[in-house]
């Protein structure tokens, strides 16, 4: 069952792409995506990781304070989206 990692306090150029293969060492990345502000098409600063199997989001999640791009991240399970 895929497992989907919040990653925060990204650096504003980051890509998805980017993204995604830093991860890809932990584990099969399904996907990866940059949250955008609507208006100006500009990073937040923050996305989302899919990974296909539960160890491998537990593994990633080790990367939780380290570097990337300059900047330590913040990394953990996503939380459902509250309605």
């Amino acid at each position: 069952m895929p497992t989907t990692l919040y990653v925060g306090n990204l650096p504003w150029n980051t890509t998805a792409e980017e993204l995604g293969q830093f991860f890809s060492e932990y584990g099969q990345v399904e996907s990866s995506r940059i949250i955008t502000d609507r208006e100006t098409g500009r990073s937040r600063g923050f996305g989302f990781i899919e990974v296909e199997e539960a160890d491998a989001a537990r593994m990633a999640e080790e990367l939780n304070g380290k570097d990337f791009g300059g900047r330590p991240l913040t990394v953990n399970e996503a939380k459902p989206k509250q309605m």
